[in-house]
């Protein structure tokens, strides 16, 4: 479908914004549609449902401008904040989720992580579950960013307890930062792969990503953000709560762990599997449980981790 907008008694630049940042904000919301804006007339092209809508927003915007003195980017997003429908951009389990850097699709690989995906959009709080490789962080970093992508979110928060598994970290030189980055690494390593890195640096620069350890968390109310606690094993109960109770309105949370790779000194408290017994079964919280066969890394880290299963149980 091929429509014109017609700008009547108002300067285009009040709506475009000067570069037409305004514009290009608000066209960002539909990336199906081709825009030109010539004067004070904009051209639209593409599916007929979404140039309708296109219109419609576009004239809430107008009549935004008639109530102030000057538009931001902050009035596009009001006006598409919590009106769009969490189902148009619902996944089926195999589908795919985003694209890395170099084009490649990112889905899930089995059923389990298929389960992960589906559960992501009923519920506003997972737990993922099971041994490593098996792609739990990945499919939740993935889902976030797809997330950010929609807009459906402002932020993404990703967090790690700072606990160390085996080694001394504290003799590193460097900030506090510079000591807690190692922790952190995976998480940035995973966003990199689906983020270009100069867009990354600017979403962290300006909050719209953040990294944390789970400490810097206490406190804080996170509203309309997807929010995931990696490495949740290494958390006791009293942390998990209060992980759990900063979920604000519109926020997605996704914790993920191992219970079998606990790091803490006394490994009876970890609070992971505890948690769990705790809110399993309350409406809006799912729990995914990955095995051994879930394992998507190496052929051989399956055979790894099933030795030492073994081993362990035979001490």
């Amino acid at each position: 479908m091929r429509k014109t907008i017609r700008l009547e008694a108002i300067d285009p630049i009040e709506i475009f914004g000067a570069g037409n940042k305004i514009l290009e904000e608000f066209c960002s919301y539909y990336p199906e549609l081709k825009v030109v804006a010539r004067g004070d007339e904009i051209i639209l092209d593409g599916p007929e449902a979404r140039v309708e809508d296109f219109e419609t927003k576009f004239n809430e915007l107008i009549q935004r401008r008639h109530r102030k003195m000057n538009l931001t980017i902050y009035d596009v997003e009001d006006i598409f904040d919590g009106e769009t429908s969490p189902d148009r951009f619902r996944l089926n389990g195999d589908a795919v989720i985003v694209h890395s850097t170099d084009g490649k699709p990112i889905r899930a690989r089995n059923r389990t992580q298929q389960e992960m995906v589906k559960a992501y959009f009923d519920n506003d709080l997972v737990f993922a579950v099971g041994p490593a490789g098996t792609g739990k962080t990945y499919i939740a970093i993935a889902l976030a960013v797809r997330a950010l992508k929609n807009r459906e979110i402002k932020r993404i928060i990703l967090t790690r307890p700072a606990v160390e598994a085996g080694e001394r970290l504290g003799f590193l030189p460097g900030d506090l930062k510079d000591k807690l980055d190692p922790y952190l690494q995976p998480l940035y390593d995973a966003l990199g792969d689906m983020i270009p890195h100069r867009k990354l640096s600017e979403f962290m620069a300006d909050g719209t990503i953040q990294i944390a350890p789970l400490a810097y968390m206490r406190g804080r109310t996170l509203d309309r953000a997807c929010v995931i606690l990696d490495e949740a094993q290494n958390t006791n109960m009293g942390q998990l709560k209060m992980f759990l109770t900063r979920m604000g309105c519109n926020a997605k949370f996704i914790v993920t762990g191992d219970a079998t790779q606990v790091d803490l000194p006394n490994k009876a408290d970890s609070g992971l599997l505890k948690g769990i017994s705790l809110v399993e079964g309350i409406k809006g919280i799912s729990i995914i449980r990955f095995s051994n066969e879930d394992i998507v890394r190496h052929p051989l880290v399956t055979k790894i981790v099933k030795a030492f299963d073994k081993g362990l149980t035979e001490e």
